[in-house]
């Protein structure tokens, strides 16, 4: 009886000063938590519950207006962005058709002479989104163009017909949970490309197409697919590559 008497006076004497303290019997704050090695765990922020959590590397958490702590950049209001889902800074695969020479040309795209136009998917990104959100996409990929098939040795890459026009376009566009279907998967963002018209006796290079597009996400887990279209002339050879040199997305979302 003695024991539980202690407790209530204890307990009594807390709420009557307002303060709560962890580890101290004595809080000085309205919640006072003591130890040199003291640590706050909040489970609804960790790996397990929070897609913005992986578990290996630290992420920033933000204080909102009203002091709710949460992993999100606006906490639970606003239009500020949460945080970046994904950011690489070369996040197409450099395959080393440069065979030391100093090239590289990335995911190649042949337009043979009996074809004008082809597209294929340059890559796909898997993310999840903890919520309905704003997604934001932004991108600079590399192309690099010759007028023979850059998957063979650069000792035998030709330059380009002169004189031809050449137009090389990049775009993405989302599929919602990850199932393969859905009217969304008929929809293109962040579309930007290059027009090349070629002229014998210029110096290679991998000139950069940058884009970026903003669309509304359920929350769930999505893939980005990113495409590639190049279109030249009739009985034209034409290969480009996308993805030679560093190039970078980021994602990130907003509420």
């Amino acid at each position: 009886m003695k024991r539980i008497l202690t407790y209530l006076v204890f307990i009594w004497g807390v709420m009557a000063l307002g303060q709560v303290g962890i580890g101290t019997v004595d809080p000085q704050q309205t919640l006072h938590i003591a130890g040199q090695n003291s640590t706050i765990r909040i489970e609804s922020l960790n790996s397990t519950n929070s897609t913005l959590n992986d578990g290996t590397k630290l992420v920033p958490a933000y204080v909102d207006g009203d002091g709710d702590i949460s992993l999100f950049g606006s906490g639970n209001s606003g239009n500020g962005p949460i945080n970046f889902l994904y950011s690489d800074p070369n996040f197409i695969q450099d395959d080393p058709y440069g065979h030391g020479l100093g090239f590289e040309t990335g995911i190649v795209l042949n337009n043979d002479t009996n074809v004008t136009s082809i597209i294929a998917t340059l890559g796909t990104i898997s993310f999840s989104s903890p919520r309905d959100a704003l997604l934001e996409i932004r991108y600079g990929i590399t192309t690099y163009v010759a007028g023979s098939d850059l998957t063979m040795n650069p000792t035998t890459w030709l330059e380009p017909t002169e004189g031809e026009a050449i137009q090389t376009k990049i775009y993405f566009y989302i599929d919602y949970d990850s199932n393969g279907s859905g009217p969304e998967l008929s929809e293109y963002y962040g579309l930007n490309g290059v027009y090349y018209e070629s002229l014998l006796g210029g110096l290679a290079g991998y000139p950069y197409i940058n884009g970026q597009g903003y669309l509304e996400i359920p929350a769930g887990n999505h893939t980005l697919y990113f495409m590639g279209s190049v279109k030249d002339g009739v009985g034209i050879y034409t290969s480009v590559g996308f993805g030679g040199d560093n190039d970078y997305l980021k994602i990130r979302i907003f509420e």
